[in-house]
């Protein structure tokens, strides 16, 4: 199983990415927001992968966090949702939008990807709900690309952008609601709708809390 890979960025096609490593290329398919977030061609880059093996063909997917990559295979695991809808619903919402959908149940959030309707959706709101909490509580490991080693006649390319690490108060925060006895799938939904980019692990809790307590 190859689950990294860490090269030069050769090229970039509408929808995979071909990544030189030591002399070898890879062909790797990866969803409209990560391909967003790539540098550009003969620069460092490193992705998460997921290798997906059929009688025909084998074919590589990548991802800069281990949440994007772990909601992708949870999602392949629905049915009707193949690898392209998988990467539809990542590119439309990213891995944190697809937690708050998921522990929310909020299908029509999901349903917004191109190919994804409104069944299908539905089918991954309810199968994916009780899986949320292990996912988010992951928190934001994200890829690095700062030890890659380029040789030095790789031709120049513009100054490569840091990755945007994840907000790590998620995954704290359900932490400690679950430790607080809270069920994981309402500490999830919780946390989900009480999170903000910029929210630090003591607001997500306090908020967090004051959802889940009894109302009237």
């Amino acid at each position: 199983m190859i689950g990294r890979i860490a090269g030069r960025l050769d090229y970039r096609a509408a929808d995979h990415v071909l990544i030189d490593v030591r002399g070898v290329g890879y062909l790797v398919h990866v969803s409209d927001r990560t391909m967003a977030g790539l540098p550009g061609n003969g620069e460092a880059v490193a992705l998460y992968t997921d290798l997906l093996v059929r009688e025909d063909v084998l074919q590589l997917f990548g991802f800069t966090s281990l949440v994007e990559k772990e909601w992708h295979r949870l999602l392949m695991g629905v049915q009707g949702i193949g690898a392209k809808a998988s990467l539809a619903i990542l590119g439309a919402l990213g891995p944190e939008g697809v937690s708050k959908a998921i522990a929310l149940g909020d299908w029509h959030a999901l349903a917004k990807a191109k190919g994804v309707g409104p069944k299908i959706a539905q089918r991954a709101a309810i199968e994916l709900k009780n899986k949320a909490p292990a996912v988010m509580a992951m928190g934001g490991d994200v890829v690095d690309s700062d030890d890659v080693v380029i040789a030095e006649d790789t031709p120049a390319g513009r100054p490569r952008k840091a990755a945007a690490k994840a907000n790590p108060a998620q995954g704290e925060a359900l932490s400690a609601l679950v430790n607080l006895g809270y069920a994981p799938s309402d500490a999830a939904a919780a946390v989900a709708e009480a999170m903000t980019p910029e929210s630090t692990t003591g607001e997500v809790i306090r908020a967090a809390l004051k959802l889940l307590a009894p109302k009237g």
